[in-house]
């Protein structure tokens, strides 16, 4: 008996131990070169339903249920989505807007887990006919889910498809 409590009080602390060093948070982003002017592509990144034709999640499930409220491109608009496994379920809310500069939204995962990050696109021109987007989130690891970030990379798992997803806006764009 006194070896299973010093068993379950070693399991105990190496689980305390573990949620100390484990990364408390994470931000992810990837940028890429387009050959149209800023104010351009600006103006389609400020559309929720712009994302459509270049998501790389919208690719992974092109069925998936989507409804959008509010005044899409402004303030306050919604975009919903229900979608397979690959996609899960959520919604992306815009809650700031930097005309011509940036735009920042709320993402809240409903499945397959629940969390909540910071979404944001920015833009910066590079020459009258070439603008720089940069895509990224961030957000906070909760303990204990905390912990599988020490065996998981948000970089990792997300980061190809942000990239994917700004190659699809570059040829959207210069198509």
């Amino acid at each position: 008996m006194t070896t299973l409590l010093y068993i379950l009080a070693g399991i105990l602390l190496l689980i305390l131990f573990l949620g100390l060093i484990a990364p408390k948070t994470y931000n992810v982003s990837r940028s890429i070169e387009i050959g149209k002017p800023k104010n351009e592509v600006f103006n389609n990144l400020r559309f929720l339903k712009n994302q459509d034709s270049w998501s790389p999640w919208n690719k992974k499930d092109p069925n998936m249920e989507k409804k959008f409220t509010g005044t899409d491109g402004e303030v306050g608009a919604m975009s919903y989505w229900n979608g397979n496994k690959d996609v899960g379920e959520g919604e992306q809310e815009i809650t700031k807007i930097v005309d011509g500069e940036r735009i920042e939204s709320e993402l809240r995962f409903l499945k397959p887990w629940k969390s909540t990050s910071d979404a944001y696109l920015t833009t910066e021109e590079v020459a009258s006919d070439k603008t720089r987007v940069t895509w990224g989130f961030s957000g906070k690891n909760k303990f204990p889910f905390s912990i599988m970030m020490l065996f998981m990379s948000m970089d990792k798992m997300v980061g190809k498809d942000f990239e994917e997803g700004l190659s699809s806006l570059k040829s959207t764009l210069e198509g």
